[in-house]
């Protein structure tokens, strides 16, 4: 069996509202962190990040922060494309501490993943039914970035 191939899918700049606690449960510290726009690009599609999505994030027991996003991407051309995808943030203590007082932080310096899955109804889109996707996650200051592979 050969090894798994990818190929750039598009890279997506979310912008993000401060989170809103929802305080400590029983799996851990719950926030919501509304997604206020954005945008995407790539070789196959791009568009934009419409207003109203979010991340239910999850600050685990472990320190590692689940990802549980709902986002609507609507291409250049008009379609509508629902995305959800889980993923994980973790790393060293320091540069988790800097990432929360909003500094720069080099992406390599911390483990940030995704696994998006889209839903849509457009027939020139319908590829993105059936694929398997994931994706390199940066934070900033006012938001995150995504770079996405569809794995081959």
């Amino acid at each position: 069996m050969s090894e798994l191939q990818s190929e750039f899918l598009f890279e997506m700049k979310l912008d993000v509202s401060p989170g809103l606690s929802m305080g400590k449960t029983p799996f851990g510290k719950r926030w919501f962190a509304e997604v206020t726009g954005g945008s995407f690009a790539g070789p196959r599609m791009r568009g934009r990040a419409l207003p109203g999505g979010g991340d239910w994030a999850l600050m685990r027991a472990d320190h590692v922060l689940q990802l549980d996003v709902r986002i609507t991407l609507e291409t250049d051309d008009g379609a509508i494309v629902y995305v959800t995808y889980r993923g994980a943030r973790h790393g060293p203590k320091d540069v988790i501490a800097r990432l929360a007082a909003g500094e720069p932080v080099d992406p390599a310096d911390y483990y940030f993943r995704t696994a998006p899955f889209f839903e849509t109804a457009s027939e020139k889109y319908a590829w993105l039914n059936g694929i398997i996707c994931v994706g390199k996650g940066q934070e900033t200051p006012d938001g995150v970035i995504y770079r996405l592979f569809q794995v081959l």
